[in-house]
């Protein structure tokens, strides 16, 4: 399956630093928080080895990113930044477990700038597989 040949951080691997243990991340959705939640944020969901898992970013850091770069964040890279910032969470032993995670603005906007500096541009981010696809589309 090509899509997860290119995997970054909507399908990963991470390991608990202090019990050693290994949860299998993937990313299934981004929802508009104000709709569900009535929070000013995009809830990124992931299933962590059987739980979700959500990381809200405030809606601010889209207004932030345009201001400063002046390009968006799109959807694949929120998705990409809130995996980045699971990874990391979880490979430093700060996951305890919970269902939510909150992210701020300058934690949103560091991991943008770390998943764009991986990559380089948008364009080269990995396709966001829904239910039911089973490889990227053609171009």
């Amino acid at each position: 399956m090509l899509y997860a040949k290119n995997a970054m951080y909507e399908d990963f691997s991470a390991t608990d630093r202090l019990t050693g243990e290994t949860f299998h991340c993937r990313w299934t959705a981004n929802i508009v928080a104000i709709a569900t939640r009535h929070a000013d944020a995009v809830d990124i969901r992931f299933d962590v080895s059987g739980r979700p898992v959500w990381i809200a970013m405030p809606c601010v850091a889209w207004v932030e990113q345009k201001q400063r770069t002046g390009h968006v964040i799109t959807d694949a890279l929120a998705a990409q930044a809130a995996g980045r910032y699971l990874k990391q969470a979880i490979d430093s032993g700060y996951d305890n477990g919970r269902e939510m995670y909150t992210m701020t603005v300058d934690e949103v906007l560091a991991q943008v700038d770390a998943v764009l500096h991986e990559v380089g541009h948008t364009s080269r981010l990995p396709y966001l597989a829904t239910a039911g696809d089973d490889a990227q589309p053609q171009a």
